[in-house]
């Protein structure tokens, strides 16, 4: 009887690790993603209000490969009464589509 039980709390165990192992490797992507993305929006906050980088409108940015995972990476610039919004997404798919956005605002 004691062997079952024993059994049985090892197999909730084995479990919960594997949640644990799928759980890190998201971490870790959506951390690469967030560096990628954060640092990419720094560089087109930096350029020139005028840079033809940040015309409006819908932007494809080169992809890149992290740790084995493509990220897809594009951005939307909007024109609005002397501000600039920049939305700049990461896609990426690990078994499921997921994205990250990040915005900001640039000013003349």
């Amino acid at each position: 009887m004691g062997l079952v039980l024993l059994a049985i709390g090892l197999l909730a165990i084995a479990g919960m690790q594997i949640t644990s192992v799928k759980g890190n490797f998201f971490s870790n992507y959506l951390t690469q993603a967030s560096y990628a993305g954060q640092d990419r929006l720094e560089f087109l906050d930096n350029l020139s209000y005028t840079s033809a980088e940040l015309l409006a409108g819908n932007h494809n940015d080169a992809s890149t490969t992290i740790s084995g995972i493509v990220f897809n990476r594009s951005y939307a610039v909007v024109d609005i009464n002397g501000y600039k919004i920049i939305n700049y997404t990461i896609r990426w798919n690990d078994g499921v589509n997921r994205s990250i956005v990040f915005s900001t605002i640039k000013s003349q």
